[in-house]
């Protein structure tokens, strides 16, 4: 539930990430051992900003909407299970972003990795509590369990092989469906950015090189796989007054670009490409639909 300030969140963390390493490249560069300073400044910024926004979604969202005892909720069949992917990309993102931090910081490993997961899971886990005491929502066990498969995808790759060869990241379109329910999907772009599900497709972007080291397959290309879901106006398939759903999923086939894998000395580069890395470049894709059909893209986002 939510979701869209989970991405909120991602967005605050990333510009935090390039914000706070816009000076000189050995400023930039992340340290070789601990540095206490940099290590106390991005736990009070990281903790900050979680804090704030807990505060900020509290007065600003859920102090709108009646309060209830805490209750629990099965979501699961909403949204085509585009709201989940949803749920595993913030995670995973918030775990990137958070162990990211305190590498610049100089902290070991297991320190990023540790600190960069209970950043995620700490505040997604925050939120889905709020949920659970408001009566338009509930506590989504489900949701929980798409918030650590994010952390996992995450902290599994850098465990197993000390780098992210399997990256999730988001793209979206304007849909013809959200000014048929702007309330519910979204009024102008930017809340459809968020809310029109129809118009989001995750991806799995897969690093061939970093399989077959020894090829000569560019390091920074890479095999996407998407998924997304199209004909919604609602969570589920009910019916709506004067509103026909015809709801089904689709599935992409695409090349990708790993922004992280391009070669550079500049730190100000590294970081901004660290960034800006959750969006899947747009190239020529095919699309596969679980009724059948084949579609080409010249160009897909």
């Amino acid at each position: 539930m939510n979701l869209k300030y989970y991405k909120f969140l991602i967005l605050c963390c990333a510009f935090q990430l390039s914000w706070s390493q816009t000076g000189l490249n050995s400023f930039l560069k992340p340290s070789d051992s601990l540095h206490k300073g940099r290590f106390k400044a991005v736990l009070v910024t990281e903790g900050s900003l979680v804090g704030v926004s807990l505060i900020g979604l509290n007065q600003l969202w859920y102090a709108n909407y009646p309060k209830s005892k805490f209750h629990t909720i099965n979501d699961s069949d909403e949204w085509l299970q585009m709201d989940k992917l949803g749920h595993t990309f913030s995670a995973y993102q918030l775990s990137r972003l958070g162990a990211q931090s305190f590498e610049w910081a100089g902290a070991n490993k297991n320190k990023q990795l540790v600190y960069g997961a209970s950043l995620s899971l700490g505040f997604l886990t925050a939120v889905e509590v709020m949920d659970g005491f408001s009566a338009e929502w509930g506590f989504s066990w489900s949701d929980m369990a798409a918030n650590v498969s994010g952390a996992g995808l995450f902290v599994g790759q850098e465990l197993l092989w000390k780098e992210q060869r399997i990256k999730l990241k988001y793209s979206f379109h304007r849909t013809r469906f959200a000014p048929q329910r702007p309330n519910k999907l979204g009024n102008g772009l930017n809340e459809e950015f968020l809310k029109d599900y129809n118009g989001q497709t995750y991806w799995l972007s897969i690093n061939p090189h970093s399989f077959f080291k020894q090829s000569n397959l560019p390091k920074w290309l890479n095999v996407a796989v998407g998924y997304g879901a199209s004909g919604m106006l609602s969570g589920r398939s009910e019916t709506l007054p004067h509103i026909n759903q015809n709801r089904f999923r689709q599935f992409y086939l695409s090349f990708d670009v790993d922004l992280e894998r391009i070669e550079t000395q500049s730190a100000f580069l590294k970081t901004l490409f660290s960034v800006i890395n959750v969006v899947k470049v747009p190239l020529p894709t095919l699309e596969f639909t679980n009724d059948s059909r084949l579609k080409w893209h010249a160009f897909y986002f």
